[in-house]
């Protein structure tokens, strides 16, 4: 089991932290091929004073795009109930460019807290 390290944007830290959050997307890189399931992640809070959660892996989804990911799943996985679809998709479109999504593809990390 190996332990892996991610940031996260303060809104998805919080959905995370508080269980609403249960995956996780990503460019599938060099980074994220790594993770394998049963192992760790530690999601810190982008912010001044970060905060840590503690996170297992109990799945991983590979697709093509984050749009094909997303609509396999019902949205509240990924975000809070006020998220709708498409501002998912061009928060990640503005994180990760298409062209990289076709070179790398992406992943969902279903994660569980861990107490």
């Amino acid at each position: 089991m190996e332990t892996h390290n991610m940031k996260l944007k303060t809104k998805y830290f919080n959905c995370m932290k508080n269980g609403t959050k249960k995956i996780e997307l990503r460019l599938n890189d060099e980074k994220r091929q790594k993770i394998k399931i049963g192992d760790e992640i530690i999601f810190e809070e982008m912010a001044e004073k970060p905060k840590e959660i503690r996170t297992k892996v109990v799945d991983l989804y590979h697709e093509d795009s984050f749009e094909e990911l997303i609509n396999k799943f019902e949205i509240s996985l990924f975000a809070d109930k006020y998220t709708t679809k498409s501002q998912l998709l061009a928060t990640l479109n503005e994180i990760y460019p298409e062209d990289k999504q076709k070179e790398y593809g992406v992943v969902g990390i279903r994660i569980e807290l861990v107490k």
